[in-house]
């Protein structure tokens, strides 16, 4: 008499390398998808905080700004609107608000 696996063994043995936890999906993956296809929705745009070049003026300006955004003080270009993200001058400095 032969001995065979039974069929349930055979079902739960092969372990699939895109097997991910659904309910603790990994950081980075969760950054690729859409927006409203994550486990928890959230926007893709923020506020930062862009310091001046020429006088170290700090303005608070928007990710995905469609206006040129220009210092109060010196009316230099901060940043300018490209079809997503709004692309900082070179030389800006910028960091992310917070909550």
């Amino acid at each position: 008499m032969v001995n065979l696996p039974s069929y349930s063994s055979l079902w739960l043995s092969p372990v699939l390398q895109n097997d991910i936890d659904l309910l603790n999906p990994p950081a980075e993956l969760e950054k690729k998808k859409h927006k409203l296809k994550r486990l928890v929705q959230s926007p893709n745009s923020f506020f930062m905080d862009v310091k001046c070049q020429g006088c170290f003026n700090i303005t608070t300006v928007f990710s995905h700004s469609q206006t040129v955004v220009v210092c109060g003080n010196c009316q230099t270009v901060l940043c300018q609107p490209t079809g997503g993200r709004a692309r900082l001058t070179e030389g800006c400095s910028f960091r992310k608000k917070g909550d």
